[in-house]
């Protein structure tokens, strides 16, 4: 990252870019399922020892995934609240079949 970004129309982009391998996002998809699906369940019965199995379980694929797939480092440590966001974002953009048209906009994207 040459420089901070200062606004999400901005970060989307570059998140999009820093996902690139196909073997990254989905290993992300695992990570964001395993997080929510846990979250969900923490809610429904107050287990708390749910909650390291969510940030774990959340934080620790993609991770994984940055450092051997893609090579590179996540944007969490940078932006953590939009990297969040995001994951979610690139979640639902996937599911609903717009993910190849987002990732193609953002590789025209460069900064």
């Amino acid at each position: 990252m040459p420089d901070r970004i200062s606004t999400y129309g901005e970060f989307w982009p570059f998140y999009l870019r820093e996902h690139a391998k196909s073997g990254t996002r989905a290993i992300h998809f695992a990570g964001t399922f395993i997080a929510t699906a846990s979250l969900l369940v923490f809610i429904a019965t107050g287990w708390l020892w749910l909650i390291p199995v969510i940030v774990v379980g959340g934080y620790g694929p993609a991770w994984t995934a940055h450092f051997f797939v893609e090579k590179n480092r996540p944007a969490t440590f940078k932006y953590p609240l939009w990297s969040l966001i995001s994951d979610y974002r690139m979640a639902w953009t996937w599911m609903t079949g717009r993910l190849d048209r987002e990732l193609a906009k953002a590789a025209g994207q460069q900064r």
